[in-house]
């Protein structure tokens, strides 16, 4: 039987400072133009936290709104304020960056990072408020060191440094004198990466209703890498987090994949458990320090906050069917292959129609479409146009290509089986599995019957390989019931004849 998505969880975390000192199109001007117009606007154009909690597309990423619900609100969305929205949604929530300092100190083995005394003092109660942080994490968060140590570090050790309201509370070290993959900087990005997906954790487990000790392996699929000189980018986030987060039971390993990453690691960890290799996998992922305000010069110019100001994470749990669950069907996956091409029809083939042919359904037959769900409100003012939507046309297109779909019905298409895009551009984070959770609940509520989770990677960024790269599969409801009735003899009557077997056996002997 297929292995089914027990449950998953969505955070984002808002940073408004890192993205100043921490984000690269802002640390890149800081080098090349470090008088830049731009930087000196910077800190006008971000929001408050409360502003971001009211933000409609992070509501909807945690999971209080509906993507339905979103796609009725008037667009632009960045000036428009939900009225009473929550920190806390059915997913996660929206960690305010005070409060994610200290986890991130709590989640950091090597004491390379350093928090100011009052700091710790002002913040370490609200944390403790949290329902998901547990006495263990919280014993973790030091009392803090003298500011005065931290200038030290910052000013003559090369450390990064961590700010609050544009005030230096404290730093990452480097982890090693010479090796540039233990920089501050790279401490810095993975250790964000790191505590980000611990929350993401905690929420995945208590979202699944299962125990910490039932998680028997983690797959992490972010962005970052973490190693030394000899090697560079082998390290394991997935047991780093899942060390912080309790998961005592648990192994792990990383997936890398680029923007695609997420989907791969989903199938893997479907994969793991339907062959009886572990019970209960995790696939996780922190948020990206690099993309924070990747297109703020864009949104500046045209009069809008930055609105990349939070990491984000997610985690989804998969466990062996429990006769309830929504499956991932194995028998329908849409691969990228080095031979497909980089022509968006023959990608969009390859990841959607060819999965769909060989289990003999049409494109329209999938209820929900999920590829890249970047927030329109952040792609648009940057020149990127509403990244959703082109994927939902050239689906469409491809349906009416091969006469699945009337030509008429191409516009109605979109919105029957399309999303409005609620992501962060986090890059992994988009891609696809915004929607796992909403379809996981879509499905058990019967509002659609399945839904493909699409995952699509540049792979040419690390300039090895020219590739595209994409994977995908597809969720439906749970047939496990089904099953049983197809195979014609239920668990119990395979009891009752091995019964009446060995007593006919038995019988035999004594006669003899």
């Amino acid at each position: 039987m297929n292995s089914v998505i027990k449950g998953a969880s969505y955070i984002l975390v808002h940073t408004p400072d890192m993205v100043l000192y921490n984000g690269t199109t802002q640390t890149t001007e800081r080098i090349v133009n470090p008088e830049s117009e731009y930087l000196k606007e910077v800190p006008e154009k971000l929001r408050s936290y409360e502003e971001a909690v009211s933000y409609w597309p992070n509501q909807t990423y945690i999971g209080n709104v509906h993507p339905e619900e979103l796609a009725e609100v008037e667009f632009p969305w960045y000036d428009k304020k939900m009225e009473g929205a929550d920190r806390y949604g059915k997913f996660g929530e929206i960690m305010p960056e005070e409060e994610f300092l200290l986890l991130v100190q709590a989640s950091d083995m090597f004491e390379v990072v350093r928090l100011e005394k009052g700091f710790v003092a002002a913040h370490k109660e609200a944390l403790a408020k949290d329902p998901v942080i547990t006495e263990d994490i919280l014993e973790r968060v030091h009392e803090g060191v003298e500011l005065s140590e931290i200038e030290q570090f910052v000013n003559e050790e090369h450390a990064e440094g961590l700010y609050f309201d544009g005030k230096l509370v404290g730093c990452v070290k480097a982890a090693h004198d010479i090796d540039q993959n233990l920089s501050a900087h790279v401490m810095h990005e993975n250790l964000m990466s790191k505590a980000s997906s611990v929350l993401a954790l905690l929420y995945a487990v208590r979202n699944a209703g299962i125990k910490k000790e039932d998680v028997e392996y983690v797959i992490d699929c972010a962005e970052e890498a973490c190693g030394d000189m000899n090697q560079r980018g082998g390290g394991n986030f997935a047991k780093a987090a899942a060390e912080v987060a309790g998961l005592v039971n648990a192994t792990g390993s990383d997936a890398r994949g680029f923007c695609a990453a997420p989907t791969h690691a989903v199938i893997e960890a479907a994969a793991l458990v339907k062959s009886g290799a572990y019970k209960t996998v995790v696939v996780t992922s922190g948020g990206c320090t690099a993309k924070l305000g990747m297109n703020g010069k864009d949104h500046v110019k045209k009069g809008l906050p930055i609105l990349e100001d939070c990491l984000g994470g997610f985690a989804v749990v998969i466990t062996e069917n429990d006769g309830v669950s929504p499956e991932i069907d194995l028998g329908m996956l849409g691969r990228h292959t080095v031979g497909t091409g980089s022509a968006p029809q023959a990608v969009i083939g390859s990841l959607v129609a060819d999965p769909l042919d060989r289990a003999g359904m049409k494109i329209p037959d999938i209820d929900k479409y999920s590829p890249e769900m970047q927030n329109p409100d952040i792609t648009k003012p940057a020149g990127a146009g509403d990244v959703p939507l082109a994927n939902y046309k050239m689906i469409g297109a491809l349906a009416v290509k091969r006469g699945e779909l009337d030509r008429k019905e191409l516009a109605d298409f979109t919105k029957k089986h399309g999303l409005t895009g609620w992501a962060p551009t986090q890059g992994h984070i988009p891609s696809g599995v915004p929607y796992i959770g909403v379809a996981r609940e879509d499905i058990l509520e019967g509002k659609i019957k399945n839904a493909m989770i699409i995952g699509k990677g540049s792979l040419f960024l690390g300039r090895m390989t020219n590739l595209f790269d994409g994977v995908s599969f597809v969720i439906h409801g749970n047939t496990a019931e089904q099953e049983k009735k197809e195979s014609g003899v239920s668990e119990e009557e395979v009891k009752g004849l091995i019964a009446k077997a060995m007593k006919e056996f038995a019988a035999a002997l004594l006669a003899e």
